[in-house]
This record gives C-alpha cells, structure tokens and sequence, in this order.
C-alpha cells in the first residue's frame, strides 16, 4: 500500500523534492512573465494522434442528459485556443490521463508541464529547457540527472542532432531516401535498408512501425549520456502538430529532450495551416481505426482557432520524470504523492 507508513517513509524524500520543483516550476516562468492557465480535463476531443489512448468520462446533466467525453491526454489543444483567444505566454501544469500506459516510466494518471510562446520558434523552447532543468538541478543541490547508473550533467553544453543524423549514426540508415512524398513514406525503401543494416523487420511492417523500431531499439537509448540530448527535426509523418522546417519539406520543426536515456519533453514550431493540419488529423484518426477499432471526432473549434494563433511554439514536459530523474527515484509511482490504485496485478 503506497499510505503505509514505511512505504510512505521511503518515499518521502522523493515527494518533497517534487514539492520544491514544483515551486521552481512555477518561480521559473512567472519570473519570466508567463501567466499559469487551467484548461478543463473533461473533452469532447482528447488527443488526435494515432496511439495515443484517451480515459473515458460520462457526463450526466441535471435533466438526465448524457454526454461522453475523455479525460484530456494533454491541455495542447485548449492552450492553442487561448493562443488564438489573445494570449502570448501562457504555461499549464497539471494532471493529464492516458489509457494502456503502465511501466516504471508510465502512469495513467501523471503531471504534465506545457507551456507556449506566441512569436516563438522551437529554438526559443530549447532554451527554456536548458534554464529550467539547471534552475531544478540547483535548487535541489544536484548535480547530475540519474536513471539506474546512467548520468546526465544538465550544467554541461548541450547536444543537438537531427534525428536523420542519429539514426544514420547508430545505423547507417539514410531516413530522408524513404521520404520523397511525405505524405506517403516509404516502407519498402526504409525496410530493405533496416535489413542491410542488419535490423529484424517484419515483411507488413509500415513506415512508422519501421521508425518505432529503429528509435526504440537503436537511436533512443544511448541519448542524454553524459549531457542532455536535443533530438530535433523529426520527419513529417513523425510530427502530427509541426510546421515544416523552411527548406525541406520532408521535416517538421519538433524536437525532444532526451537525459539519461529518458524522454523528458516534447516540443513544436506550431503548424498553423487549418488545411494540413485536417488533413494530418484526418490521416492519423483513419490509421487509428485500423489499428485499434475506433477513433475520436476531430476538434472544428481548434481548426478555427489555428489561423488566429499567429506564429507560436509549445512544449509538453513530463514533471514525475523530471522528479525521478533529479532525484534518483527508479519509478514513477515512487514521485507521486498518491498513485492511482487500479487493482491490476
């Protein structure tokens, strides 16, 4: 039981520390004339991206009406409203919910950091990532990020590689010959060159099963060794919610943040364009109900509001991560005060 005194007593360390950063947190962006929101968690739209899994809600009104929502997965689509509404700098931080997750680096119920910059670019997000993990590393007095025996120095320069780089690196893979149609990549070219680089494919994988693969098992867990890691411009098909990069319509502007092998954040130059971003949720929600069995109504009013945001960048921050990865916590239900009991063995 996480409320028995000697569990609670190991743990306890580890929530008062999540206490202090989420001071930090907040000292950090107000100081910088960020104004905090609260989204609603109950919505009609939930999360767009094909394997993202939302926690249904049924609503019941005073007369007996019924209406099913979600759990929101994530408060982008309402902080991009209040973008559009006039806000300029805005951050949220606050429970989300996600369905089928649960590891030591997962939870169905978790704390989530967003925040956005109207007239922002990915580049201005990859700075506030830098000041706000050295700023938590010194209040806490840390000196490195930890996951097991792997270390991370938040205090040393930082790294910054193309994903196209670090696949070519751990692989040999060339990403960008499988891209000549973004819209439509190419299994075939990205599987005969996974078995040249000796990489176990399946004959139906698709392309974004092929990419899974080759991030999961090759490019992912040497990133953030040593110093953090910027894993940025991330292929088109791979970036739902990016712009594409000026120059190269093949890549999107998004980037993660990678310490300690552990993904912390991830962040976008907003796509803005009501038109492709349909026909990106259109795409995504089609594969959805051939993978899954089902899919979620598009959002009309986030299409509305995308024209009127202006330019823009945000970027979701996992905060239990954050705590385990400042204070050496080996799970995520060890950096929550009260963790979901869902019975399951």
């Amino acid at each position: 039981m996480w409320w028995s005194r000697d569990n609670h007593a190991r743990r306890r360390p580890y929530l008062t520390a999540r206490a202090a950063i989420m001071r930090v947190i907040r000292d950090w962006f107000e100081d910088r004339g960020f104004i905090e929101v609260e989204t609603a968690a109950l919505q009609r739209t939930p999360c767009l991206e094909t394997h993202l899994h939302a926690v249904a809600a049924r609503v019941t009104s005073g007369d007996g009406q019924h209406a099913d929502l979600w759990l929101h997965t994530s408060p982008e689509f309402a902080c991009k409203k209040l973008l559009a509404a006039g806000e300029e700098k805005i951050f949220s931080l606050g429970k989300v919910w996600r369905d089928a997750e649960g590891s030591p680096l997962h939870h169905p119920e978790f704390t989530l950091l967003e925040w956005y910059r109207k007239g922002g670019n990915y580049d201005d997000l990859m700075e506030d990532c830098a000041g706000l993990l050295r700023s938590a590393a010194e209040a806490l007095d840390v000196e490195s990020l930890r996951r097991g025996a792997d270390l991370c120095d938040p205090y040393a320069p930082w790294e910054r590689v193309t994903v196209v780089e670090a696949v070519r690196k751990a692989t040999g893979i060339d990403l960008l010959e499988s891209l000549a149609d973004p819209a439509h990549p190419s299994a075939e070219i990205l599987r005969k060159a996974a078995r040249e680089a000796g990489l176990r494919v399946a004959d139906d994988d698709s392309w974004g099963d092929l990419f899974t693969k080759i991030m999961v098992g090759h490019v992912e867990p040497g990133l953030g060794m040593g110093r953090p890691t910027l894993l940025c411009d991330y292929p088109v098909p791979e970036a739902a919610l990016a712009r594409r990069k000026r120059g190269d319509p093949r890549i999107a502007e998004r980037f993660e943040l990678y310490c300690a092998g552990v993904e912390l954040a991830n962040g976008f130059g907003e796509l803005t364009d009501p038109a492709e971003q349909r026909a990106r949720f259109e795409a995504d929600q089609a594969l959805k109900s051939r993978l899954y069995g089902f899919s979620y109504p598009l959002d009309a009013d986030l299409l509305a509001a995308l024209p009127l945001m202006g330019e823009a960048a945000g970027i979701a921050l996992g905060v239990d991560r954050l705590v385990m990865l400042l204070t050496g916590a080996a799970d995520i239900r060890d950096v929550i005060w009260s963790p979901v009991e869902t019975g399951f063995v």
